[in-house]
């Protein structure tokens, strides 16, 4: 699959849902019943991050009982973790940085790679290499919405999917950006909710950021 192929497969992606969960499992059990929730309150895609020993095992599980959802694999750092999501089925690859290692794996990998950057620099090597979608992280801490703003002008074909910092109070702000394909963030499944298995409530916050950013399915 060239680089392009891959743009257009993250472009189906993020056309599908804007909204991107960020998870992180500490709870083996916790896997089903978590997504679950957010399947039922509307949500399709999943990043679920290699934070703990757990998320590698859980995009095994994911692809293998909940196959009409897209799981993703994110905080992946380097060569063999990229392998490691590769082979347990992750649908796309989601970095909190680019690096030289990771990008050369983007563009011989089977699956599309969404890098991370937090400077025009780092936006810069992963273009040179011809990468056009990109995550913005830490996104609030980075700069958030006027970041992007000032991104749009010499990065005009460039599309970002911005996490880190971001709450159903601001993803609003960033989804209006013509440069923002899709937000991601935990807001969704607050490690609070999941803790206590409060599965209702984490389908009534599902529930309510469909409403307001994917109204098609509300």
């Amino acid at each position: 699959m060239s680089l392009v192929e891959k743009t257009a497969v993250l472009d189906a992606i993020f056309a599908r849902s804007r909204l991107l969960p960020v998870i992180t499992i500490e709870n083996s059990q916790d896997v089903l019943p978590l997504i679950d929730a957010l399947a039922a309150g509307g949500l399709s895609t999943f990043e679920i991050t290699l934070r703990t020993p757990l998320g590698l095992p859980a995009i095994e599980q994911l692809r293998r009982e909940r196959p009409q959802l897209c799981i993703g694999a994110g905080t992946v750092l380097d060569a063999d973790q990229f392998q490691a999501v590769v082979e347990a089925g992750a649908q796309f690859i989601v970095t909190p940085g680019c690096t030289e290692e990771l990008l050369a794996l983007g563009l011989s990998g089977p699956v599309p790679l969404l890098p991370g950057v937090a400077t025009a620099s780092e936006v810069l090597g992963g273009y040179r290499q011809g990468y056009r979608r990109f995550k913005l992280f830490p996104a609030q801490a980075s700069g958030g919405v006027p970041l992007l703003e000032a991104f749009a002008g010499p990065f005009g074909d460039v599309r970002f999917c911005p996490t880190g910092g971001i709450t159903l109070a601001t993803a609003a702000s960033y989804l209006a950006l013509k440069n923002v394909m899709g937000v991601g963030g935990t807001w969704m499944a607050p490690r609070s909710l999941v803790r206590e298995g409060d599965w209702a409530g984490i389908r009534r916050l599902g529930e309510e950021s469909t409403a307001l950013f994917l109204p098609d399915r509300a």
